[in-house]
């Protein structure tokens, strides 16, 4: 079972959290694109963003998600990601797609009690829950066309980890 993992879902439904535990649960190795491209391009995505556009990043990000693919990886995307139809393809071609869903409720929490999110900047320029409400009325489509696997990201982490780990060990 020498499987990629890719999680995919929106800002805040815990992405990195899972994939770590995941990736310790499988003996995997983690990787966040976000983070990778922070590091490659020594600027935060919203410097990165800031300085050369949306489009330029997503193109980074595509390019990245390409780079760190290897087989036993858990690979957390942005939650961008599946913006372009080349990466939802590319993600179900070559691994297991797992959707971490939450609600505009849970994603708005967890956004207010960790201020590291806003270095992310605004797609939009409205207020955060706007702003959620409407990046899931437009992604919640592509999420859910591109998972193999939908878990509810509000559970608790550990469960969240078991109901993964038991879909793909029955692959």
């Amino acid at each position: 079972m020498k499987q990629t993992l890719f999680i995919v879902g929106a800002r805040g439904a815990g992405k990195t959290t899972i994939g770590k535990l995941l990736a310790e649960t499988l003996s995997y190795k983690f990787v966040d694109t976000d983070e990778s491209i922070q590091i490659s391009s020594e600027m935060t995505i919203a410097d990165l963003v800031e300085q050369h556009g949306w489009e330029y990043f997503r193109k980074l990000e595509s390019k990245m998600l390409r780079t760190v693919s290897q087989h036993e990886r858990v690979i957390s995307t942005g939650g961008g990601m599946v913006l372009s139809p080349e990466n939802r393809h590319y993600m179900q071609q070559n691994g297991i797609v797992i959707y971490l869903q939450a609600s505009a409720e849970v994603l708005i929490k967890r956004l207010s009690l960790n201020p590291e999110n806003s270095q992310r900047p605004s797609l939009t320029g409205k207020s955060i829950i706007e702003e959620i409400e409407g990046i899931l009325v437009e992604r919640e489509p592509l999420y859910r066309g591109c998972a193999d696997f939908i878990v509810d990201a509000s559970f608790a982490t550990e469960d969240i980890v078991s109901s993964v780990k038991s879909y793909i060990l029955n692959q």
